[in-house]
């Protein structure tokens, strides 16, 4: 199939690259033999990205780790709403169908969302939602009718600017008391510096990164409604996979500028 995506659409393709990549290991972090599949049916030139080997590590990282917490929140939530924001080609859902959850809805601009539906069929536990997050109108498509809710957002927040995601987030807070969001934080150090990015640096339009904090516990001065609940940094995972990174972000004084992580907060 081939595909038109450009700009932030376009980076959904890299997550899909890179577990594709690492289900071919012999001692994978993350097994997605469908990533495996829908690679070899998208016409794309992934060849771009052989030399890729950071991100690729970070990827599989953050990929066991938002399946472990999702799992955690609806092993405490049985019957929630799921909303995968920025869903792009993710395959989570079906790698957690098992689980105990009412609904799952993947959410993405309708260019990716229309990609999606070509590999996705929809059924009466997963639906697929074409709207920015930013049109608020899908919080009455994900309804949820008192359930917990739980959001996802990897690979995506950090491509606004904190002027777009504070109403986000104040939207959020007001509309899900009582919901929790699992999102990956950018390293500050990458904010405005994307072409020093492994893999965004091989795409062929340029996407720049907007946004990123050194602790997640600042969000909770963006909204009293706003509770943190803890952060993953991917370092701290499979050290035997990073090499010289691993070394670097372990120093406490570079650590807050240079960690990839999963932010979890609670909105009260």
């Amino acid at each position: 199939m081939q595909t038109d995506l450009r700009g932030i659409p376009e980076t959904m393709l890299i997550p899909l690259w890179a577990k594709a990549v690492e289900t071919g290991r012999p001692d994978p972090i993350v097994r997605d033999e469908r990533a495996v599949e829908l690679l070899s049916r998208i016409d794309y030139d992934f060849g771009k990205f052989s030399k890729v080997w950071l991100s690729q590590v970070g990827i599989a990282v953050r990929t066991e780790l938002l399946d472990r917490l999702t799992r955690e929140f609806l092993s405490r939530q049985p019957g929630a709403v799921v909303v995968n924001l920025g869903a792009g080609l993710d395959t989570r859902f079906e790698r957690l169908q098992s689980e105990n959850f009412h609904c799952w809805c993947d959410l993405d601009v309708p260019e990716a969302i229309a990609l999606r539906r070509g590999f996705f069929e929809e059924g009466p536990r997963n639906r697929c939602i074409a709207k920015s997050i930013f049109d608020y109108s899908w919080f009455d498509d994900v309804g949820g009718d008192g359930r917990p809710v739980l959001m996802i957002a990897e690979g995506l927040l950090m491509y606004f600017e904190e002027s777009e995601l504070r109403p986000l987030f104040d939207r959020l807070a007001d509309r899900f008391p009582g919901a929790e969001i699992l999102f990956e934080m950018l390293a500050p150090f990458l904010v405005g510096q994307s072409r020093r990015h492994d893999a965004l640096n091989k795409m062929g339009e340029h996407v720049e990164f907007k946004w990123g904090l050194k602790d997640g516990r600042l969000l909770e001065g963006w909204n009293q409604a706003i509770r943190f609940l803890a952060e993953y940094h991917y370092c701290d995972f499979h050290k035997d996979r990073w090499k010289w990174f691993g070394l670097l972000v372990r120093m406490p004084w570079l650590r807050p500028r240079l960690a990839h992580r999963i932010v979890h907060l609670r909105f009260l």
